[in-house]
């Protein structure tokens, strides 16, 4: 499994380094992310622009203030 911890990556940079990494990935493989807030608008970008993301096994926790952990799976 890959891990991105992005809370130190300038905002621009965040979602291509993602796409870049679950690219990478094999299929049945999962990108995990730790990101300083809900990830929600990448789930919904997935969603709509990555025909390999699982959206049914994307999970997110809130671990703590400024700590979110997504889990973005790929088929």
């Amino acid at each position: 499994m890959t891990t991105l911890d992005l809370r130190d990556v300038p905002p621009p940079q965040r979602h291509p380094k993602i796409h870049d990494a679950f690219g990478d990935l094999e299929s049945g493989e999962a990108l995990t992310i730790v990101n300083d807030h809900d990830p929600k608008p990448l789930f919904y970008e997935f969603q709509a622009e990555v025909e390999a993301f699982d959206d049914d096994g994307y999970t997110v926790e809130r671990e703590d203030d400024g700590k979110f952990v997504a889990t973005l799976p790929k088929e």
